[in-house]
């Protein structure tokens, strides 16, 4: 005869399983272990959230719409200093600027016939800033890998490629708020924002999690919808140089961020990929990130 569970109890169970293990959960509610199982398994809580993941999905790519970047035409050379090496440096890196591989083979192609080490040309180059603005840092900044053509073309091609992508996803409507932005938006309509006009952290985890249809199920659904908002981000940015995301995105993005520390791993691998996410994104540091590390080898 089927044990009848009260949906309180089967509720305390779903609850209980996020932070302990199946024996755990059937020793703290008194259950057998295979009805513990069987009430996890059928709840559907511990797959990836397939409506989470239609949410935060980029559109996807539209590769007609990929080419429709214009070939940019050189940069004109400029007398921006009055030492005619590093105007040709300056002038090599705006054309290592354009992204382009072709236009990049060339100017580094001309870089290497440069007598004078690009070294001493960066030295030179920081002397004119630090004349021309005496006192500003700015001036100090703006000089620091000058030389470092290598490093330039990376960053640029990387650019150009995220241009391109956010042209083939989004054609003309990059910076129109997406649907998982308008999710975020409505969920914490009507929220007052406190002191450094911040949301309360408690008042938003409570509004998201009464959205349990978009709520991530798994760590890896975590992982996908924090690197929904990194590509987001990364593609405006490319574009028109800020990427700026509404408070609303931003406090999704954390509350995401903070799940890591409340859904146990699934399998070792999925452990795995959250350290790699946190030590690859940088967030060691971060004020959550003891609190995952405990949840992943908990």
């Amino acid at each position: 005869m089927a044990i009848q569970i009260p949906d309180q109890l089967r509720r305390q169970v779903l609850d209980l399983r996020r932070a302990h293990s199946l024996s755990q959960v059937a020793e703290m509610t008194a259950l057998p272990l295979g009805t513990v199982k069987t009430i996890c398994s059928r709840s559907g809580e511990f797959r990836d959230n397939p409506k989470h993941r239609e949410l935060f999905s980029l559109p996807p790519l539209k590769l007609s719409a990929s080419t429709d970047l214009a070939v940019p035409e050189l940069p004109p050379q400029e007398d921006v200093t009055g030492d005619k090496e590093v105007d040709a440096l300056l002038w090599l890196r705006s054309v290592i600027s354009t992204g382009q591989a072709a236009m990049i083979e060339k100017a580094m192609l001309g870089a290497s016939r440069i007598k004078t080490p690009l070294a001493e040309l960066e030295k030179r180059y920081a002397s004119h800033m630090m004349a021309k603005h005496p006192g500003s840092l700015s001036a100090v900044f703006a000089s620091i890998g000058f030389a470092d053509l290598e490093d330039l073309a990376k960053r640029c091609v990387k650019k150009l490629s995220r241009k391109q992508e956010a042209r083939a996803r989004f054609g003309d409507d990059l910076f129109e708020s997406t649907q998982a932005e308008q999710f975020c938006i409505e969920a914490l309509e009507g929220l007052e924002r406190g002191t450094g006009w911040t949301f309360d952290r408690v008042k938003v985890d409570t509004r998201f999690v009464a959205r349990a249809d978009l709520m991530p199920h798994t760590l890896s659904d975590c992982l996908y919808e924090l690197d929904y908002w990194d590509c987001l981000y990364k593609m405006r940015a490319a574009v028109d140089g800020t990427g700026d995301p509404a408070a609303e995105s931003t406090e999704r993005e954390r509350f995401a961020f903070r799940r890591l520390a409340h859904i146990r791993a699934k399998t070792k691998d999925e452990a795995i990929a959250v350290f790699r996410y946190l030590s690859d994104s940088e967030y060691m540091d971060e004020t959550e990130t003891n609190d995952i590390l405990l949840n992943l080898i908990g």
